[in-house]
């Protein structure tokens, strides 16, 4: 017999890391507004506006939010988490939790 994994514990976890997710998209955007207003610093040297940019492009790599990472890799992870859930299979589960999983007689 098979392992069956829980499609319903898979998207309440994939909910529960978008909520964390979600709260910390905030400062990280703050940041992000903080590290471009550090590259219009005057007389800032090459060396140091790389290393502001490379900032940059970290938080929208993982925000999104940049004509690159419109969507960013965590929101892209979370979403492919959901879209790999068999269709149906968290309303299953859902009804298996509610009502047990011995088959019905009738």
């Amino acid at each position: 017999m098979p392992i069956r994994w829980s499609a319903l514990k898979v998207s309440e976890a994939a909910d529960m890391i978008e909520e964390q997710f979600n709260q910390a998209v905030e400062p990280l955007e703050q940041a992000r507004i903080v590290a471009r207003e550090a590259l219009k610093l005057d007389n800032l040297p090459e060396y140091m506006s790389q290393h502001f940019s490379r900032i940059i492009g970290e938080i929208d790599r993982a925000i999104g939010g940049s004509q690159w990472e419109p969507v960013g890799r965590i929101r892209a992870g979370i979403q492919n988490v959901r879209d790999n859930i068999p269709t149906g299979a968290v309303e299953e589960d859902q009804v298996t939790q509610k009502y047990g999983s011995t088959p019905a007689l009738v």
